[in-house]
């Protein structure tokens, strides 16, 4: 049954079925969730465990490894990371695509659940989890300030009632708390006061315990009433705590303020967080893996206005960091590109036919085509994101396509005399199969894409379905309404005609005048077929000394307007040395012209170590500021370069983000090695060899094992006949240094904890280990010189884990002109001349690996669509040589788009990949118009080949122009973008426009040469073929 003949005679029905695409899509399009790209992300599960006091190494040996091997146990897991420092350790989950998060954390729990009997016992609480990715960038950061509240009520503020609130956000991961602690009574203990007392530092923590307490008292039960038993048990502030009884000294009460000082104040004093240089509590907010960027967005801005009304008048909320402005104003530019792209295609249009009915036809295609694709998207649960738009703007070039097709050969037979209904039937049915053909085959594609698992298959897997489905509508439409519409609204020629308008008779002169000269260059390549065939040889060579050169990297930096990064100081810095640094550093940062805003913090636990300081740059919106976001970083870079003691690392916060080890730089290498000090000795060469290479700048490691450490060398044997064991030092000293939490204060809203320490005064030189003693099991005092000495000595400030395994990570950037493939050779050349040790596995991590697997798989990838092309066209054709012919159209495409991409010095990405790959299903269309027409006439018309296809080019010439710059202006202001995002669109558009316009010159003449030798050979390999099968009988 001939459907295109079905719906030229029921136009009703035609129009209704198209409206009715038409509202489904504009009802999907106001239902699609909005994001900078495809929901791809690792589901990515965070462990968090902390044990106050304990140094790095403690932490990996007592908390991380057992939580490793338990975890590790997890099925799915792709990647497990861990850092420890001081008092914390943070363990990173990566797990399969396709992993449910939900029921990996389900998992993790239930490991952490296990482990519980390998940790210490000394830990205040269990490790917690979080469906967060720490290396994210925060889709919101909020700053809480108060020019009358102390950091430590506003932490408190922003821990009982803001995490809490954005915590049950959903689609929110983690919400994170920097720039102080929570409050705390704090116990400053006096040793020499101890001493003359004769009391011990854990005499001190007992009789605090046991001094406030809050435990369940029961009630009082009586015949007619009851009564509920309370005390005044549990002491609140630290004026309740001055006047403890802690010991009797010949019969008088010693009290807590005559051996401390007792104040109000954090639990951990060595954290600080400031707001352009003004004391702030941050609150960071990252999304989960697998959320909408500005949906979560919206709910989080959602809450905020109930929020502030619960906070003290004296305190305000603002929010200094907003992803979604970006994203928006980058999707509208998108979109922007999107509509230029549909007026360009049908300018094209018109230009060629100079007919208002006609451009109709096709230019319909388009709005249903498009519109109707978002419906298809819903239900896939897509998004409109940059990947997504630029599929439907790429698609704007193909959907007119099958339309003009249809509708060019309909029109010839309207001009030949035919009737409207007779050549609209005859016309769509005779292209009906070159219009499968072309869109078959260009979807045919996609199919490597379709069926690849890695982070670049699922990246990509939404820009092809997209395009796909936009393509297969267009085909629907160019064979149901467009030939209905043909037969309704084109008119035969009257006999006798107005005048032509005078530009109108321009363009048509000048299309003959192409014609011709195309005429008279298509009859001397037939004479010097031999050259043609060279000339196409030359291209294939050509095409791969352009790949050989050209530079490759992986993904196009994003400008979000938003720079991350850390400021590195001296290893042994103290707290109270590094602080005013950062406070230098924010103050330059803030002083550049393209900075909105700078967030900083400092302190121990996952974010950051003792001599590092954490940095978010806001940076004002793109048309008010002169430089990119990766430019603004290097800019403060290199302003800051000149200062000694620190180093500022900053860098451009991206949407897509591989691994979840966070680094200072955009690409890892690491190492890996079970021998940690072999680990340690090598890391510095190989960071030192990279340091080197004039190519990279801002390498760093994270390894940082310079840090020094006081080792106490106990003399087992004297300790053991003074009285003395090992639990006793380790009790006295954790009590001494370890900002000790002996006891927890229950409120209505929060828990907060009594710390007690030695006076900061007395933890400034470490002869005062000389001064403090130990109560021996005789209850004498014994001083630690008595059995033990002092050395000095090297310490790690964290140690970090891969598998399960001692691994150093060294991160770098890249300079200006230098792409990813080019450092990743440099850095091999590097590391042969170093020569590692065979028991240190080094290679790249992140980004890095990603794009080396993808180094490795990109030329199988094309070779795979090539390979998907022919097997469609030959089942389409049912010929092993038809196929050939049609794809002998790709080399001169390749050379332009790696020619083009040479010239405006654009690496090829993943994003200029795809625009290749595409390549391979648009110029193909061509030479499917020709050796269509071409079979067609030698079936139908018993022309030569010859004949025939010089007769095919002649004929098909228009629209084959017609439709390759259609495509090409399509993709035109994707190259010539601008926006926040441009430089992540422009790849794409670059590959295109620039494969598009080689293969539309030379295409038009290698193609007919191509068809007669092929044809030949079938010839003369079906003449062998009968000579053969004749010899046999």
């Amino acid at each position: 049954m001939n459907l295109t003949r079905l719906f030229i005679f029921r136009p009703v029905a035609t129009l209704l079925l198209t409206l009715a695409i038409l509202l489904l899509g504009a009802l999907g399009y106001r239902l699609l969730p909005v994001a900078p790209l495809p929901q791809v992300d690792f589901p990515t599960i965070m462990v968090n465990a902390s044990l106050a006091g304990a140094s790095p190494e403690t932490m990996a040996a007592t908390v991380a490894t057992p939580l490793e091997r338990a975890l590790g146990q997890i099925a799915g897991i792709t990647e497990m990371t861990s850092s420890s420092s001081q008092g914390s350790s943070s363990i990173i989950l990566q797990f399969e695509l396709d992993r449910d998060i939900n029921g990996a954390a389900r998992d993790v729990q239930a490991a952490i659940n296990a482990s519980r009997s390998l940790l210490p016992s000394s830990m205040e609480s269990l490790p917690t989890y979080r469906k967060a990715n720490p290396s994210d960038a925060p889709i919101v950061m909020l700053a809480l300030t108060s020019e009358t509240r102390t950091p430590g009520e506003l932490y408190d503020l922003a821990e009982s009632k803001i995490e809490q609130a954005m915590g049950q956000v959903k689609g929110v991961g983690e919400v994170s708390l920097m720039g102080s602690a929570l409050p705390a009574v704090r116990i400053d203990l006096q040793p020499q006061k101890l001493t003359h007392y004769g009391i011990s530092l854990d005499s001190v923590r007992s009789a605090i315990a046991s001094s406030t307490t809050n435990l369940p008292k029961g009630m009082l039960q009586g015949s007619s009433q009851s009564w509920v038993v309370d005390s005044n048990g549990q002491l609140d502030k630290a004026a309740q705590y001055r006047d403890l009884i802690v010991a009797y000294q010949d019969g008088k009460a010693v009290r807590l303020h005559d051996v401390a000082t007792v104040y109000d104040s954090v639990e951990d004093q060595y954290q600080a967080g400031f707001l352009n240089a003004a004391p702030s509590v941050m609150i960071g907010i990252t999304r989960q893996a697998g959320a909408n960027m500005l949906e979560t967005i919206d709910a989080i801005k959602a809450q905020l206005p109930a929020l502030e009304k619960n906070l003290p008048a004296d305190t305000q909320l603002k929010v200094v960091v907003d992803r979604s402005p970006g994203v928006r104003a980058s999707l509208y530019d998108t979109e922007e590109t999107l509509l230029i792209a549909v007026l360009l295609v049908i300018a094209v249009v018109f230009i060629f036919l100079r007919n208002l009915q006609a451009v109709i036809i096709p230019a319909l295609a388009l709005p249903v085509s498009l519109i109707g694709t978002c419906a298809v998207m819903y239900l896939l649960g897509y998004s409109l994101d940059n990947l997504s738009l630029m599929a439907l703007i790429i698609s704007t070039g193909f959907v007119v396509d099958d339309a003009i097709v249809v509708l060019e050969n309909i029109t010839r037979h309207i001009e030949e005399g035919l009737g409207p209904v007779r050549a609209a039937v005859r016309g769509a049915r005779e292209v009906s199969f070159t219009v499968l053909s072309m869109t078959v085959s260009l979807v045919a594609v996609f199919i490597p894409i379709l069926l690849m698992g890695s982070i670049v298959g699922r990246l990509f897997r939404e820009f092809a379905v997209t395009l796909t489905v936009s393509l297969l509508i267009s085909m629907f439409v160019s064979l149901s309404l467009t030939p209905m519409l043909c037969s309704r609204l084109l008119k035969r020629k009257p006999r006798v005609t107005r005048r032509p308008h005078p530009l109108y008779q321009f363009i048509e002169n000048q299309l003959n005048a192409l014609l011709a000269a195309y005429a008279r260059g298509l009859n001397w390549v037939m004479r010097h077929q031999k050259l043609t065939i060279f000339s196409l040889l030359l291209t294939v060579l050509f095409n791969l000394f352009l790949y050989s050169v050209v530079q490759k990297g992986f993904f196009p930096n994003q400008d979000t307007g938003l720079l991350m990064g850390a400021l590195r100081a001296d290893q042994n810095i103290s707290f109270q040395a590094m602080k005013p640094k950062m406070l230098m550093f924010t103050r330059i940062i803030q002083s550049d012209p393209a900075v909105e805003s700078v967030m900083s913090s400092m302190g121990s636990g996952m974010f950051g170590s003792r001599n590092s300081a954490n940095f978010f740059v806001r940076l004002k919106d793109l048309d008010q500021r002169d430089a990119t976001a990766t430019e603004v970083a290097n800019r403060l870079s290199m302003k800051t370069s000149h200062i000694a003691g620190a180093q500022m690392f900053l860098m451009a916060a991206q949407d897509l983000h591989i691994g979840g080890r966070s680094a200072n730089a955009s690409y890892q290498y690491s190492l890996q090695a079970d021998d940690l000090d072999l680990l340690r000795t090598w890391t510095p060469k190989v960071q030192a060899a990279l340091a080197a290479i004039p190519q990279l700048n801002s390498v760093d490691s994270d390894s940082q094992t310079g840090g020094q450490e006081i080792v106490i060398n106990i003399d087992r044997d004297r300790a053991t006949r003074l009285g003395v064991n090992v639990k006793m030092l380790d009790t006295m000293l954790n009590n001494a240094f370890s900002q000790r939490q002996v006891a927890t204060l229950y409120h209505t809203l929060n828990q907060y904890h009594v710390v007690m320490s030695l006076n900061s005064s007395y933890t400034r030189d470490p002869a005062i280990l000389q001064e403090l003693y130990v109560i021996n099991d005789s209850g004498d005092r014994v001083p630690l010189s008595a059995f033990a000495s002092l050395t000095t000595g090297n310490a790690p400030l964290s140690v970090a884990h891969q598998g399960q395994s001692a691994t150093s990570t060294i991160a770098f950037n890249l300079n200006d002109g230098v792409s990813l493939e080019q450092a990743q050779v440099l850095i091999k050349q590097a590391m042969a001349r170093l020569g590692l040790p065979s028991t240190i596995q080094a290679g790249f991590a992140g980004t890095a690996a990603a794009f080396a697997q993808l180094t490795a798989t990109m030329p199988w990838l094309i070779l795979a669509a090539l390979a998907a092309v022919y097997i469609v066209l030959g089942v389409l054709y049912e010929s092993y040589v038809h196929p050939l012919t049609i794809l002998s159209t790709l080399p001169s495409a390749g050379v332009g788009a790696l020619l083009l991409l040479l010239l405006t010095n654009t690496q090829l990405t993943v994003i200029a990949l795809i625009g290749i790959i595409l390549l391979i299903g648009i110029v193909k269309k061509n030479a499917i118009m020709m050796i269509d027409f071409a079979l067609d006439a030698e079936r139908r018309l018993g022309l030569s080949p010859q004949q025939a296809i010089v007769q095919a080019c002649l004929m098909r010439f228009r629209p084959i122009m017609m439709t390759t710059l259609a495509a090409f202006f399509g993709a035109l202001p994707l190259a010539l973008g601008s926006g926040g995002d441009a430089d992540l669109r422009s790849p794409l558009g670059i590959a295109i426009a620039g494969g598009l316009a080689l293969s539309q010159l030379l295409t038009l003449f290698t193609t007919p040469v191509v068809y007669l030798w092929f044809d030949r050979l079938s010839r003369a390999t079906q003449r062998q073929w009968r000579r053969l099968r004749h010899a046999e009988s």
